[in-house]
C-alpha cells in the first residue's frame, strides 16, 4: 500500500532570532574551566627570530673552509692597540733577568691605591699608637685556664703549708679553694705568693677534714705491686677489704669505701719483694715517708747468695755466706756505692745470720738493695721490710691489714 509523501514530510518550526546585543551593556567576564591555565599560542609578530644556518655545501677533498664571521666582528673596526703576529724571529732569552724583557707589550699600570682620605671631606691626621697605649681585651673564652704567674717575691702558699708539715701541696691547694687558708685575716687566693712575715692560718674546718684520712698499714705478699697494675700483676690496693682486716686491730674506725678514695702507697716494694707497705690518704703521711729531705728510717731483712760471677754463673755459694763474703765489700754497702750517678746517703748494713743481712735505710730508689748487692758480688733470693720509722710490721700477717692507730707516728 503506497503512501503519499506530502503526508510523511516534517514540518519545523523556524527559531525565532537572536536579540541583538546592546552595544552600550557592560560586558561579561569569560568564564574559565577549572585547571592549569593553557598557554596562549604566540602570534606571528610575538615570535623570536632565529638564526638562519647556511646551507651546507660539498667540498672537495682537502679544500680549506674559511671561518664564518658574524655581523657584529664584520661590523667591528679593528682595535688600535692590537699587537701584530709573532715571529719566529725573536731574540732568545738572556739569561740576565734584571734587564728589560724583550718583548713589544706595553707595561701594565700599577693598580691605583686606596687613599682612605679621600672618602672624608676634611682631611685626617694619623698619627702612631704609642707603645704604651693600652690595647683592646681579647674576648674571654669559659675553656679558657691561665696559668697563675712566677711570684716575685717569697714562694707559694701550698709549698709553704707543706714546708711547715700541716699538709701536702695537693691538699694545701683542696684547702685553698674551699677557703680554709687565711693570709693575714683575709682568705688565700690560689697560687699567692707568701713571704716569712706574713701570718698564715688554717681554719678546723681543714683539720677535721684531715682526720678523716686513712692510712693503712699492709703486710704485702709477693707478686702485687705497691702502685698501678702492670704486667698482669694486681696492685696491693686490691687487698684492703673488710675480710682481710687483721682480728687483732681494734680501733674504733670502720671501713668505708670512701677512704680508697685518693689512696696512695708511701714508699714502694719490689714485687719479689714483701713486708710493710703504708697506703694513705693525709699528705702529712706521705711527705714525711717519702719527701726528698726525709730522714725516717726503713728496715729490711735480706737474705743472699754468694755469687760473684751471677746467680747462673760459676762460684755460687748459698750456705755460710757470710764466711766467703769479704770484709771490705760490706764496708761498700755502708758508704761508698752510686747508683745512677748519684752517691748513696749512709746505711746500716749488719749481718744478723750467715746467710741473712740487714738493711737500715733512709731514701728509696728503686730496686736500690739488690741494686747494692749486685756491685758487690750477692745476688738477692728475698726481701722483706720490717719496719717504718718507729711502726714495725709485727705479728700482722701477710696478705692482712690494719689502721695506724692515733697514738701511732712514724
Amino acid at each position: 500500500m503506497s503512501q503519499d509523501p506530502k503526508s510523511r514530510t516534517l514540518k519545523l518550526k523556524p527559531a525565532a532570532p537572536k536579540p541583538l546585543a546592546d552595544p552600550r551593556a557592560p560586558r561579561r567576564a569569560p568564564v574559565r574551566p577549572p585547571g592549569p591555565a593553557r598557554a596562549r599560542p604566540l602570534s606571528a609578530a610575538q615570535r623570536p627570530e632565529l638564526p638562519v644556518q647556511p646551507a651546507a655545501t660539498a667540498r672537495a677533498p682537502g679544500a680549506t673552509v674559511a671561518p664564518t664571521r658574524s655581523n657584529d666582528e664584520r661590523a667591528r673596526p679593528p682595535r688600535p692597540d692590537s699587537r701584530p703576529p709573532r715571529s719566529d724571529s725573536r731574540p732568545a732569552r738572556s739569561d740576565n733577568r734584571t734587564g728589560p724583557r724583550p718583548d713589544s707589550r706595553p707595561a701594565a699600570r700599577p693598580a691605583p691605591r686606596f687613599d682612605p682620605r679621600a672618602q672624608t671631606s676634611a682631611p685626617t691626621q694619623w698619627a702612631p699608637r704609642p707603645a704604651d697605649a693600652p690595647q683592646p681585651a681579647a674576648p674571654k673564652t669559659a675553656k679558657a685556664s691561665v696559668a697563675p704567674a712566677a711570684p716575685r717575691d717569697g714562694i707559694r702558699l701550698n709549698k709553704r703549708l707543706a714546708e711547715l708539715g700541716l699538709c701536702s701541696r695537693r691538699e694545701a691547694d683542696e684547702w685553698i679553694a674551699h677557703g680554709w687558708v687565711l693570709v693575714n685575716g683575709k682568705v688565700a687566693a690560689m697560687g699567692q705568693p707568701v713571704t716569712a712575715e706574713d701570718e698564715i692560718k688554717v681554719l678546723p674546718q681543714a683539720t677535721s677534714a684531715q682526720e678523716e684520712r686513712a692510712t693503712f698499714l699492709l703486710h704485702k705478699p709477693v707478686g702485687y705491686v705497691s702502685g698501678l697494675p702492670e704486667d698482669g700483676h694486681e696492685p696491693a690496693v686490691v687487698l684492703l677489704k673488710p675480710a682481710n682486716r687483721w682480728k687483732d686491730d681494734r680501733g674504733p674506725r670502720r671501713f668505708s669505701p670512701a677512704q680508697l678514695k685518693g689512696l696512695a702507697p708511701a714508699g714502694r716494694l719490689d714485687i719479689d719483694s714483701t713486708g710493710l707497705l703504708v697506703l694513705t690518704q693525709d699528705g702529712r703521711v706521705a711527705r714525711t715517708l717519702i719527701a726528698d729531705d726525709s730522714e725516717v728510717e726503713k728496715e729490711y731483712l735480706v737474705r743472699v747468695v754468694w755469687a760473684p760471677n751471677g746467680p747462673q754463673g760459676e762460684g755460687v755459694v748459698e750456705q755460710d755466706v757470710q764466711a766467703v763474703f769479704p770484709a771490705g765489700q760490706l764496708a761498700r754497702l755502708r758508704h761508698g756505692l752510686s747508683l745512677d750517678d748519684q752517691p748513696l746517703k749512709h746505711a746500716q748494713v749488719d749481718w744478723i745470720n750467715p746467710e741473712q743481712l740487714r738493711f737500715v735505710l733512709t731514701e728509696g730508689k728503686k730496686r736500690q738493695i739488690r741494686r747494692m748487692c749486685e756491685a758487690v758480688g750477692l745476688h738477692v733470693v728475698g726481701l722483706k721490710r720490717v719496719r717504718i720509722g718507729r711502726v714495725m710490721l709485727g705479728k700482722l700477717p701477710p696478705g692482712q691489714w690494719r689502721y695506724l692507730g692515733a697514738d701511732e707516728a712514724f
